[in-house]
């Protein structure tokens, strides 16, 4: 590495409880600053939940309030550029929008410029309409000219923002975003963790972990609970976090006529306590760019009935992972969910090393991140260590 730290900044929406931004403050949390400092460029004037812990961390979080939409936006961007830069690296996770964000770092003389894709939304992309069509078309292209580095937390991901054919190009890998697993040295007993939510220890706990919103398809999740509380009364819901549908969800759950039964937490900070009080995950998503609850909830040996639109290289202990056809209806789907109760059980230490010895270890995916932002940038003229 160079004598003097390189300066990243990461683009997203805003730094709220999401996969990609809890990933980030992982990140944040276990860099050395005298090797890299982060700094993060958000798209909203609203607080979120990471806002107050990247200031005590003494990274930047410059704000863009332009619509994406004006002409104002790209002098505004080049402005925070000239404003707090200059900057080695401008690390994108903002999808197809990164084909714009990246033509503008190119401009501004950014030398390390990274697509990164988190998500596989190939399957929306083919239904768009045409003015939709054209401009994922136009950013893609803009990617592919302007990227330094294509970047994916899967092979479906890379696919799916940068083409059937990415992995053939010299520029791609596939980074798997890290978990910080020392929470899940310490989990909470079962009891303990139940009885935070007033379950009984005879309860049969269904949980699922991820924003609510289209793609983690709670609608058939729920569809599944309620099938499982026909059959088996005793069974609850661990619902954990929010998002855009809450309402919708809510009314459904009524509709549904098991309000009883399901358990809405909010986003918690404790997921790994949260974990510890169910006893199967359900993972019903329509795409997933890899899923990390998922990876987390292996961490907690928990047994997991997934769909089969989530990436194989999930699939960390695969003792643990049961895969369900979407196409499935939610009778079968609550058959799997019933018998996980009889699949053999690796242990949770046993699962918890597995996943400690994989590349979702937060301490892998912090040396595959100094060795991209590192390697790349002696690339462009930077002195070795």
């Amino acid at each position: 590495m160079s004598e003097r730290p390189r300066r990243v900044l990461h683009v997203v929406r805003a730094m709220n409880r999401g996969g990609v931004e809890t990933w980030l403050m992982h990140v944040l949390r276990h860099f050395d600053p005298k090797r890299v400092q982060m700094d993060f460029l958000v798209h909203t004037g609203r607080p979120c939940a990471f806002d107050e812990e990247i200031g005590d961390r003494k990274a930047g979080l410059i704000r863009c309030l332009e619509s994406l939409h004006s002409p104002a936006y790209g002098r505004k961007i080049c402005q925070l550029l000239n404003q707090f830069g200059p900057y080695d690296v401008i690390h994108s996770h903002v999808h197809h929008f990164s084909g714009y964000m990246l033509w503008l770092a190119r401009r501004a003389s950014v030398p390390l410029r990274i697509a990164h894709s988190h998500s596989d939304t190939a399957r929306l992309d083919r239904g768009a309409g045409l003015a939709r069509r054209c401009y994922l078309q136009v950013m893609k292209r803009s990617i592919r000219a302007h990227a330094t580095h294509l970047v994916a937390a899967s092979d479906k991901a890379g696919r799916s923002l940068f083409g059937a054919g990415w992995s053939g190009d010299p520029r791609s890998r596939v980074l798997f975003c890290g978990v910080d697993l020392a929470p899940f040295h310490r989990p909470p007993g079962k009891a303990a963790a139940r009885a935070a939510w007033n379950i009984g220890a005879e309860d049969f706990v269904i949980g699922h972990v991820g924003r609510f919103d289209t793609p983690k398809n709670h609608m058939l999740l729920l569809e599944i609970v309620a099938e499982v509380v026909r059959r088996q009364p005793g069974t609850r819901l661990l619902l954990v976090g929010d998002g855009p549908l809450r309402q919708v969800l809510a009314k459904r759950i009524r509709d549904l006529g098991i309000g009883d039964h399901v358990i809405l937490t909010g986003v918690r900070e404790d997921v790994a306590d949260l974990l510890s009080a169910m006893d199967v995950f359900v993972f019903p998503s329509l795409h997933e760019g890899l899923g990390l609850a998922l990876v987390e909830a292996q961490a907690a040996g928990l047994p997991c009935v997934v769909s089969d639109a989530i990436p194989s290289e999930a699939d960390v202990v695969p003792t643990l992972i049961h895969r369900v056809s979407l196409a499935a209806d939610c009778g079968h789907w609550a058959d799997c969910v019933l018998a996980s109760r009889s699949r053999p059980d690796p242990g949770r230490a046993e699962a918890l090393a597995a996943v400690e010895s994989s590349s979702f270890n937060i301490s892998h995916g912090i040396d595959g991140l100094y060795a991209l932002y590192g390697a790349a940038l002696e690339n462009a003229g930077f002195a070795k260590s």
